[in-house]
């Protein structure tokens, strides 16, 4: 966040106030009373009007757009305290929406968030008034107590006293209001940040006890990772029975096949070594298609181009070897690699997703689109197919949805009939260092 600039050094305030943290913390004193206006006004009336016609049900649908948009000034509030205070808040957490007309609206009511944000929206405008008023009047005096000397020459002089320095010593004198108004000025001016500093240390400390709840975001966060875990227990299970199967049904079936045409080979060397030559040759042919199909599991599994050489590499390897058309456009930071455990879930991602374009969606041409910031990886797979594509159990993009679960990433499928766009989110925090081969 850009600071205000300091006033020059000449300035005779530049000493005391001076800082781009006391002109954020006046900010942040003055946007709040506006904003705690509307704040106030929105949750009073929209509180008042929905209980007052829920008895007509009209007031479950104000109460939760009530509590709508006191979410979404606390979301401004979060943020500007933020800014102002230069440190980040505690977490807070809101439930997943959950549900569609009225059952939706009631687990909407039950969001225990919402409610407290309703609750500040209301507690926290005396303190904003209060706020206001308490810095804007001590800078604004202090600084024109200060400068008395440029403006003490337009007040009326009528010789009856009226003045700060004959209030306190009952003596009239022009000269001793301005050594007391500068000297007060003075003073005031000074303590000007620190006045500033404390109010808005009172709203922040107001804005954490409501607008933020570390207790219910931790447990919402240790509910996750369990569901993480168990995401990626299931994914494990199901990637060890596939592979399972896939051994099975291939490469050690020609393994079979392979001994058996082996013990043959060798009875007949004694007996008729001229018919042994075909049955050598079929069984080279069996083991060169059994490491074939090995390859291509360890392929699915983590290929070795993919260590060796990256995500990009890897990919156009993959799409070389789809069977349908594959347009591949692969925008990763130069001269730098991924965490592996991000690499592999792309790569995985990339490579089911088109397994299940080629097996499922009849499609002509697959856009497959990868790119990564600094927080996350996007990945992005299209098909000119049939559609008809789901996240249900039991589907092959079930078990996709648990594999991103397992590093905390998120599947959205849009497959209406037609075209089908496949999205994943990959986070790139808390899943370890670089790959082997980065260059740092």
């Amino acid at each position: 966040m850009t600071e205000v600039a300091s006033p020059p050094a000449a300035s005779p305030v530049a000493g005391a106030v001076g800082g781009g943290k006391f002109w954020r913390g006046m900010g942040y004193l003055l946007a709040g009373l506006p904003l705690g206006i509307v704040a106030f006004v929105l949750a009073v009336v929209g509180f008042a009007v929905g209980v007052g016609t829920l008895v007509v049900w009209v007031g479950l649908p104000v109460l939760v757009l009530t509590l709508r948009a006191a979410r979404g000034l606390a979301v401004v509030e979060r943020r500007s305290t933020e800014w102002a205070t230069g440190r980040a808040l505690p977490p807070h957490h809101y439930r997943e929406p959950r549900g569609r007309g009225i059952g939706g609206l009631f687990r909407a009511l039950a969001e225990p968030q919402s409610w407290r944000d309703l609750l500040y929206a209301v507690v926290a405008f005396p303190v904003r008034l209060a706020a206001f008023v308490i810095g804007v009047a001590w800078t604004v005096s202090g600084l024109g107590a200060l400068l008395y000397i440029t403006w003490q020459w337009a007040l009326p002089d009528d010789g009856e006293g009226g003045g700060l320095f004959w209030l306190l010593t009952g003596v009239q004198g022009r000269l001793g209001d301005i050594v007391i108004n500068t000297v007060l000025g003075a003073v005031m001016v000074a303590s000007s940040p620190f006045v500033v500093r404390g109010l808005v240390a009172a709203r922040a400390g107001l804005v954490r006890g409501l607008l933020t709840n570390q207790t219910a975001a931790l447990r919402a966060r240790a509910t996750q990772l369990e569901s993480s875990r168990r995401a990626a227990v299931q994914a494990e299970a199901q990637t060890l029975r596939r592979l399972e199967r896939d051994i099975h049904d291939g490469p050690q079936q020609r393994l079979v096949r392979l001994n058996m045409d082996l013990e043959t080979v060798a009875r007949r060397l004694d007996d008729d070594p001229e018919k042994a030559r075909p049955l050598v040759a079929e069984a080279l042919e069996q083991s060169r298609e059994a490491l074939g199909e090995l390859r291509a599991l360890s392929r699915g599994i983590a290929p070795p181009i993919l260590a060796d050489r990256g995500l990009g590499p890897a990919l156009a390897a993959a799409a070389a070897r789809c069977p349908v058309e594959v347009s591949l456009d692969v925008a990763l930071p130069e001269g730098r690699r991924l965490a592996a455990a991000v690499e592999n879930t792309a790569y995985f991602v990339v490579t089911e997703a088109l397994t299940n374009v080629a097996k499922h969606a009849h499609a002509t041409l697959c856009t497959v689109l990868v790119s990564a910031d600094g927080e996350r990886v996007l990945v992005q797979v299209r098909d000119d197919g049939r559609g008809g594509a789901h996240l249900g159990k039991g589907h092959g993009l079930a078990g996709l949805a648990d594999r991103l679960a397992t590093v905390e990433g998120g599947l959205d499928v849009v497959s209406p009939p037609g075209p089908t766009v496949l999205t994943a989110e990959i986070p790139l925090v808390g899943l370890g260092e670089s790959g082997p081969g980065e260059d740092h």
